[in-house]
């Protein structure tokens, strides 16, 4: 029978890379929005500022959980170590993008969504201040970015394994 194929250990493996595509695949949008809003009209960054706070929020932040809580399941299932490079270096860029998330993303945008709107209120313009902060953001994001995407190639290739 087909369904008998299906394992527990392959639902996981299917909810985990789902967790990555839907939480993570949207934030790589996020290197766009900010400068097509500004090339657009700059009143549209105190949106771009609460749409990258929502996709964290509720797309990014929940499945870094999954991801972590499927990753240990899988680990222990298949009879993985821990202490293989492949599982140990993924697992230290899944707490450094949770500590960005947390302690960075959220609190930047929190911080710039409403310095841009004072901004754009008092002078009808973002800052210098505001667009160095936001420089800032997006190279950090780009960052992000490239982390995540050393995370699926050690994932997917699991060298020395």
């Amino acid at each position: 029978m087909l369904l008998a194929a299906i394992t527990a250990y392959s639902v996981s493996v299917f909810i985990h890379v789902t967790a990555v595509v839907v939480g993570f695949g949207a934030t790589f949008a996020e290197a766009v929005m900010f400068p097509v809003a500004q090339r657009l009209d700059p009143r549209h960054l105190p949106y771009v500022h609460q749409l990258q706070l929502t996709i964290n929020r509720w797309f990014a932040m929940p499945a870094l959980i999954v991801v972590i809580l499927t990753g240990v399941y899988q680990v222990s299932d298949a009879g993985w170590s821990f202490g293989e490079f492949w599982i140990s270096a993924t697992f230290a860029i899944v707490i450094v993008l949770g500590g960005l998330l947390g302690a960075y993303f959220v609190p930047s945008d929190q911080r710039l969504g409403a310095q841009v709107e004072r901004d754009l209120a008092e002078t009808g313009a973002p800052s210098a201040d505001y667009l160095a902060a936001a420089k800032k953001q997006g190279a950090i994001g780009s960052l992000t970015g490239f982390l995540i995407v050393v995370a699926i190639f050690l994932m997917v290739t699991k060298p020395g394994a």
